[in-house]
């Protein structure tokens, strides 16, 4: 099995073409596609875009200035029946 990464564009028609050379003739070949849209860099939005007060992040990043904070113990973890 072989994995092969690519990108690719969606026309107008909606459909995605692939062309996708395997270097081997006449033989079948089964293949699963994933696909995932990629956010443009042009759709990324400011945090004043998105809702947050100017100066917010810069404000409360290392701004804690109580005591420590401590994480308490978990306790056991519960022991399960086998499924199958």
């Amino acid at each position: 099995m072989k994995s092969i990464k690519t990108r690719s564009h969606v026309g107008n028609d909606g459909i995605l073409h692939l062309d996708i050379p395997v270097g081997v003739q006449d033989k079948e070949f089964e293949v699963m596609v994933i696909y995932q849209p990629i956010e443009s860099s042009r759709g990324v939005k400011t945090p004043l875009e998105l809702g947050w007060l100017p100066g917010f992040f810069e404000e409360v990043i290392g701004g804690w200035v109580g005591e420590p904070l401590v994480r308490e113990p978990q306790g056991e973890y519960e022991t399960r029946e086998q499924m199958f």
